[in-house]
């Protein structure tokens, strides 16, 4: 009774008041007055939060992109917009069994390559020849699209697009009726499928059939798109998701989602802009820490701008028979999933279906063995019943409760904290795993994992940020007491959830 009453509390100042220099009114920007002192665009950053369609994305973790057209055919990468239509035959496509597949090994999303560099288009597009319709797959009459939006209805995930802007089919490509052109496809896309949750660009922009280069109207498409799917997200080369600049699956160990963006004066020309950002954040998107401190000193905008981290399974993003023997083993996979989803990343893994139209048994056993590693690392919280101590901490037992909602803070301003954790007798463990609820914001710049090995205290791992969720693997250590010191945080930290387990 008690503990719902302090939530009730908890709730009412966060509504009424803010919680500890938490303003009451979300938003995913901030633009930064002339003149601000380091302390002030600190504490700017500290209250930048995840939109509704940036906080549902980043709650998915894990999301598949499936790969196949043309070049599952040709045996290529990328096809160079001439081949026959024809070609395209995969005579036992399932995409149930796609969507069944990735579901089962734990992912909560799809997106799907409904066009790519060669233009050949998976569904029967009335505005080129160059698609499935003139395909003997299913007699000219199917729409891989489709297959897939009605499969991820039926096994209750998300559906996303890939519309690759490059096109080396299009006569048109390279001119002005480029633009129109794509926005068009875009919208059979958007208009033909029910919801939408996430459309995909990429930068790729080489020459067309006539020799061009396109300039691409991306500003049009977001507009677009949040006419049409306003739930949806636009990554890489969008206003809500950046790439996280390799394609390996592999974050950095400082990810932070603000970031500097030295454009948002756009947002004074941008229709409804209070409400929403319609354009790509502009700034430097590289090197090893894109928020700290150094970074956004001379910001004149922060914008909440979450990284995604992408990677196939296969040494290449389509189907090739001879790789099949090359696909990453579960184990990799985890340290992947480590790097990218235990970093504050979305891991995007690709997943391409083979000429037949299947989920190779290669790929699908990878899968297997990787969710089997991750259910058994993470099904038991040794912290679970733990004592927790904090002498400036407020709703200490949070951080167990297995509930994102409630969360652990400080009392007044203080920016650090030592939380002691009694385990009620000797665990053996090698992860440490944390959240911060980032509907308040990204707020922890540093923070250290001590254990008592009966004498004194020892590190078993430290970290920089934590954001959505950091998971950190150490040497094994055997305690009934470990500290969790908070040494750094923009504001008061809100820690939603702490847990230590043992690899098998």
């Amino acid at each position: 009774m008690f503990k719902k009453l302090f939530q009730v509390i908890l709730f009412l100042q966060i509504v009424v008041f803010g919680v500890y220099g938490q303003s009451s009114k979300s938003i995913n920007y901030a633009i930064i007055k002339p003149g601000s002192n380091l302390t002030t665009i600190v504490n700017t950053a500290a209250n930048v939060t995840p939109s509704a369609r940036q906080l549902r994305w980043q709650e998915l973790e894990l999301t598949a992109f499936f790969h196949i057209g043309m070049n599952t055919f040709t045996g290529r990468e990328w096809g160079d917009g001439k081949e026959d239509s024809k070609l395209f035959n995969p005579t036992a496509l399932d995409a149930r069994q796609w969507v069944r597949t990735v579901k089962a090994a734990g992912f909560k999303q799809v997106i799907i390559t409904a066009k790519h560099h060669d233009g050949f288009c998976l569904w029967p597009s009335k505005y080129t020849e160059h698609s499935v319709k003139n395909s003997p797959w299913e007699n000219g009459q199917g729409d891989v699209v489709k297959e897939v939006a009605d499969a991820c209805r039926e096994y209750k995930i998300g559906f996303g697009i890939y519309l690759s802007p490059w096109d080396r089919n299009s006569p048109v490509y390279g001119t002005d009726a480029y633009n129109d052109y794509f926005v068009n496809q875009l919208t059979e896309l958007l208009t033909q499928y029910g919801r939408v949750d996430e459309v995909w660009f990429d930068g790729a922009n080489g020459e067309g059939p006539n020799g061009k280069k396109q300039e691409y109207d991306f500003d049009r498409w977001y507009n677009v798109i949040r006419k049409l799917q306003p739930s949806a997200v636009i990554a890489i080369m969008g206003p809500d998701v950046r790439w996280v600049g390799t394609e390996t699956g592999y974050g950095r160990e400082t990810e932070w989602s603000v970031v500097p963006a030295n454009n948002l004066d756009q947002l004074a020309v941008t229709a409804k802009s209070q409400h929403d950002i319609t354009f790509k954040p502009k700034g430097d998107m590289r090197g090893d820490d894109l928020g700290g401190r150094d970074k956004i000193k001379n910001a004149t905008g922060l914008v909440w701008y979450p990284a995604e981290a992408d990677v196939s399974i296969r040494p290449g993003w389509f189907f090739h028979a001879e790789e099949n023997d090359k696909v990453k083993s579960p184990e990799k996979l985890m340290d992947i999933y480590y790097n990218s989803v235990g970093k504050n990343c979305v891991l995007l893994l690709n997943i391409p279906p083979d000429k037949e139209g299947l989920l190779n048994s290669s790929d699908v056993n990878a899968l297997q063995g990787w969710k089997k590693l991750r259910d058994e690392t993470f099904k038991i919280n040794l912290l679970k019943d733990a004592a927790v101590e904090c002498a400036n901490g407020v709703n200490l037992k949070s951080i167990l409760d297995d509930d994102y909602n409630t969360w652990f803070t400080t009392r007044n301003k203080d920016t650090s904290a030592v939380i002691t954790l009694n385990l009620k007798g000797s665990k053996t463990f090698d992860v440490l795993l944390l959240q911060e609820n980032i509907t308040i914001g990204q707020r922890v710049e540093k923070f250290v994992l001590e254990y008592w090995d009966g004498n004194n205290w020892k590190k078993a791992t430290e970290g920089t940020t934590i954001g959505y969720k950091r998971s950190l693997r150490f040497p094994t250590v055997t305690a009934d007491k470990v500290r969790l010191t908070i040494e750094s945080s923009r504001l008061n930290p809100t820690i939603a959830t702490m847990g230590l387990y043992k690899q098998p």
